[in-house]
């Protein structure tokens, strides 16, 4: 009875390690799963795209003066406004104030900014709006609807949906 016990014994080690060995080796097709079609293996990732952008073509703009076509002082950009798809849709200008006491924040319709002669970092924006109309603007403030100064002075609701 012991002999037919440790030979089952050997033959169930042996089969073990034959199992064991073959999972470990490359070579052998056991428990492949068998090739796909070339229609249902999905396709590869597209390499990132670069772009390449000169140091004189494009320029930061948060912390920027903001000067009136007077050239009178309105500020500076202190934050961007984009909507749910990513456009730009207006500024944030801090204007008022002396050296940070007394300013509010307002907001004015990005196409009421021009940035051509932006050259330097202390190059100033251009803003399309007299003093007195940027005075006139209602304050920014967080959470709340955005009233947006449009290029043309006038105030105006942003679509509802935003």
């Amino acid at each position: 009875m012991r002999a037919r016990f440790l030979i089952a014994f050997v033959a169930i080690a042996f089969a073990v390690l034959a199992a064991a060995r073959a999972a470990d080796d490359p070579a052998a097709p056991a428990n492949k799963a068998p090739p796909q079609d070339a229609a249902s293996k999905p396709a590869p990732a597209p390499p990132p795209s670069v772009t390449v952008i000169g140091a004189r073509d494009a320029h930061g703009i948060l912390g920027r003066d903001v000067r009136s076509a007077a050239n009178e002082d309105m500020g500076r950009i202190v934050d961007v406004i984009v909507d749910r798809e990513g456009t730009v849709r207006a500024a944030v200008i801090d204007f008022g104030g002396f050296l940070g006491v007394g300013s509010r924040k307002i907001v004015v319709d990005w196409n009421a900014l021009r940035f051509g002669g932006v050259a330097s970092k202390s190059d100033s924006i251009s803003l399309e709006l007299t003093k007195e109309q940027v005075t006139a603007a209602p304050e920014y403030k967080e959470d709340t609807p955005v009233i947006v100064l449009g290029a043309a002075g006038r105030l105006q609701p942003w679509d509802s949906e935003h």
